[in-house]
């Protein structure tokens, strides 16, 4: 059975601060508790008895395997490090471009600019900031999804990317899968069934 263990990356000063979403360096406190368990079993259970597949695949190789991805930004580069993994960039799971809000407190953004936010909140086809749209990632990511599925894989990212993949193994958009909570570090798996995606776990906090 093809599997996709998503993991999310490192605490950020960013999301400490509740700012959109920038390129910055993961917490090394977070990194240090990533290290510390890269070894345990508990994190690749479900890779221990994956069937290997084409050794050629544009994916750097992880447990038993596993193509290996991450987003391609610093602190998902990072936090894939400290786990020990060799992973190779792809564009398909960076979060969605803030545009002119990127790094901005959501509080400043809320109080600038309350109508562009209330637009973008109320509608995921809407990028006010000038950036991408949340249904333009969500496509993004589901393409990305179904071009991995005859493989193990593990994705390091972060939770938009996390919750795009989600809506598309369940047919949820993305004013749906906000509302799962994905925290930092934590573990969500889905699974190829013959009918499309089944979601295997979300939010596993085996990293704490």
């Amino acid at each position: 059975m093809s599997r996709v263990l998503f993991v999310r990356h490192a605490t950020t000063p960013g999301m400490r601060a509740a700012r959109f979403p920038d390129d910055e360096d993961a917490d090394p406190a977070s990194l240090s508790r990533a290290a510390s368990v890269a070894s345990a079993t508990a994190l690749w259970p479900t890779f221990a008895a994956a069937p290997g597949a084409d050794s050629g695949a544009a994916a750097s190789s992880g447990p038993s395997g596993a193509a290996v991805w991450v987003a391609p930004v610093r602190a998902a580069r990072q936090t894939a490090a400290a786990l020990g993994l060799e992973a190779q960039e792809t564009p398909a799971l960076r979060e969605a471009d803030p545009g002119r809000w990127r790094g901005l407190a959501y509080e400043r953004v809320a109080s600038e600019e309350p109508e562009a936010l209330a637009r973008w909140l109320a509608d995921p086809h809407a990028a006010p900031h000038g950036g991408e749209s949340l249904t333009a990632l969500a496509a993004r990511v589901a393409g990305w999804l179904d071009s991995v599925r005859g493989r193990p894989a593990i994705a390091v990212c972060d939770t938009g990317a996390i919750r795009a993949a989600l809506g598309h193994a369940l047919g949820l958009g993305p004013s749906d899968t906000s509302r799962f909570d994905l925290a930092p570090l934590s573990t969500t798996e889905l699974t190829v069934t013959r009918d499309g995606w089944r979601v295997a776990h979300v939010n596993r906090k085996v990293l704490f």
